[in-house]
């Protein structure tokens, strides 16, 4: 009997060994406790991690410096929602439409720039964080800007940008092709960097030689409000030598913008094939609300030597 009570008592022991451990009302509870902890944590945690995200962003905007958007929590919220429709490939070329009129643009061809493309931030604004002009550099490349403005025959002037709003620019006296204001181009005197409009085929010939890329919102259609579709960012010149290259792109500018070829002389200079409009007309069409309220590309507040 003895050895039977044994062997039923190892029987039972073993059937308990394989059953799940009981789960008690003490169990239950402490992980009720750790889920409501866990809860409470990271309620307190995602708003302060959202809050230093945005904190090092706004900074980030701020340390871009003044542009076309005020440095403000609401000129930040407006870049934050632009941001959402920008161009995600800005190094790609836009076509050259079929039907557009010249097909073919101003440059035949540009050498490639050397080294590695610098790191551009922003879309307004878009500045270049690395491989700036020093300043030696930039006063050479505004001065050969002003040299091309002095001269009578181009038909140019130095005004207050119409997209930056805080730095000078060139402009067509009577332009032909409609940009804010008849501008061809504007400096960024922090980092030597310029934008620009451009003939398609040219703006071309400038990103895939690596001169330059797209404004983030130069995508056309509605976005045509903020830039035009053929607005680019030239890098900053980094010897004379740049300071050529690009004083050649800016030639490109000059003739889509304003009809002129500035290496031409005589009747020569006017040969852009594109079709011109009436000056008055074509700036009245292209220039925003703001820009007629505020005289935008009409007041010659600030040079190309000032802060951007």
């Amino acid at each position: 009997m003895d050895v039977l009570l044994q062997q039923h008592q190892q029987q039972q022991a073993a059937m308990l060994s394989i059953l799940p451990p009981s789960t008690t009302l003490p169990n239950v509870l402490t992980a009720a406790a750790h889920l409501h902890l866990l809860s409470f944590a990271l309620t307190l945690v995602l708003p302060l991690i959202t809050l230093l995200y945005i904190h090092r962003d706004y900074q980030a905007f701020l340390s871009l410096g003044p542009g076309g958007t005020p440095s403000t929590p609401l000129g930040y919220a407006k870049i934050k929602l632009l941001s959402l429709i920008c161009l995600r490939h800005p190094r790609r070329p836009v076509a050259v439409p079929p039907h557009f009129r010249p097909q073919k643009g101003y440059l035949p061809a540009l050498r490639t720039r050397p080294g590695e493309r610098p790191v551009v931030q922003g879309i307004a604004p878009q500045r270049q964080q690395t491989q700036r002009s020093s300043e030696e550099i930039y006063r050479g490349l505004v001065g050969a800007m002003r040299r091309l403005i002095g001269e009578p025959a181009n038909c140019l002037l130095e005004r207050t940008s119409c997209f930056e709003k805080h730095s000078s620019g060139i402009f067509a006296s009577t332009p032909i092709t409609r940009t804010c204001g008849g501008e061809v181009c504007h400096a960024h005197p922090s980092d030597g960097s310029l934008h620009m409009t451009l003939h398609p085929a040219d703006a071309k010939i400038v990103l895939e030689s690596g001169w330059g890329e797209r404004h983030p919102l130069a995508r056309g259609g509605w976005c045509r409000r903020f830039v035009p579709r053929e607005f680019v960012l030239i890098y900053a010149p980094r010897n004379e030598q740049e300071i050529e290259v690009v004083m050649r792109i800016i030639a490109a500018g000059v003739w889509w913008v304003a009809g002129i070829d500035v290496h031409k002389d005589g009747r020569d200079r006017r040969d852009s094939g594109a079709d011109a409009e009436a000056p008055l007309s074509a700036q009245a069409e292209t220039e925003c609300h703001a820009c007629r309220v505020h005289g935008c590309g009409r007041k010659s507040v600030e040079k190309m030597t000032g802060d951007a």
